[in-house]
């Protein structure tokens, strides 16, 4: 029988388990119901068997995902055009805390896209380890393998997801700023001045999933990405109210509930813009707008 004071310790943890959950899937929704399928074996397990319940919760919620990762890879190869993760509002704590530049990497959608690279192991060895500074010893436990094998598999996770930084990080209100002046010069059609915002190999990804319109394909270079986003501004969400929110660590546009925009910077330029715009991976961040500081 579950007790109070076991309900008391599940949800004491249950933040750190939709953290980790996110970050191994790369979904909100299919993390909040791992998270519930945690809940219900700590509900059914023996108590006397359970002598730390957060390595215990944790190790559940890991091999849950391990397990969902398998047939996850297999949608994601019959995917209509680029995938990217569900965003999630983080400006709360949603997701942890966020304070230092690691610790807003390890939400990033640019990095959840390149933990598609590795094998489910990897990539839970590399979100314990970076995201939740685990130790090699307890990872090792949660996942039933040597120490050695887990900075076996660190290391080669590191290499195979390393990318550069953002050389310089402008501070919030800076970030502000520029995100206002990027959304005004494609909201006014002004691409001498949104190509003078753009780096010169900034990228534009889109997911729609096939369920609306989107660019199948990733659009490169300055002049085609304000080209780009000029038309789209005008074409699809033109007097959609918008809004600032911060979206996996990063700042981001809101149209109204259409479209999700990441907008990463670089050096005072834009180097990244990624729009979510399939309306399947839109309802856990329209749950948190409309139910106001969110605890998953």
């Amino acid at each position: 029988m579950v007790t109070p004071t076991d309900v008391d310790v599940f949800e004491a943890h249950r933040g750190r388990l939709f953290g980790i959950a996110y970050r191994m899937l790369g979904s909100a929704a299919e993390a909040e119901d791992l998270v519930q399928d945690t809940y219900l074996r700590w509900s059914a397990a023996d108590r006397r068997e359970v002598e730390h319940p957060g390595a215990w919760l944790a190790k559940a919620v890991t091999h849950l995902c391990l397990n969902r990762l398998d047939s996850a890879r297999v949608r994601r190869e019959s995917y209509v055009g680029p995938w990217l993760p569900e965003p999630v509002l983080t400006s709360d704590g949603a997701l942890g805390p966020l304070e230092s530049a690691e610790q807003r990497d390890s939400v990033s959608l640019a990095l959840l896209v390149l933990l598609e690279r590795l094998t489910p192991v990897e990539r839970a060895v590399y979100v314990l380890r970076e995201a939740f500074a685990y130790s090699h010893r307890e990872i090792a436990g949660l996942l039933d393998l040597t120490e050695a094998n887990c900075r076996q598999l660190y290391h080669r996770a590191g290499r195979r997801v390393a990318a550069p930084r953002p050389r310089v990080t402008p501070d919030p209100e800076e970030l502000r700023g520029l995100l206002d002046a990027f959304l005004a010069a494609a909201q006014q059609g002004d691409m001498a001045r949104l190509e003078r915002m753009l780096s010169a190999d900034v990228t534009y990804v889109s997911d729609g999933g096939g369920v609306v319109n989107a660019a199948r394909r990733p659009v490169l270079g300055a002049q085609k990405v304000a080209r780009f986003l000029v038309g789209a501004m005008g074409k699809y969400v033109a007097g959609v109210p918008v809004g600032h929110q911060e979206v996996n660590g990063a700042p981001a546009l809101v149209f109204g509930e259409l479209a999700v925009v990441v907008v990463e910077f670089d050096d005072g330029l834009v180097s990244g813009v990624r729009a979510v715009v399939n309306p399947e991976k839109l309802g856990f961040l329209r749950r948190q707008l409309s139910s106001g500081p969110s605890h998953p």
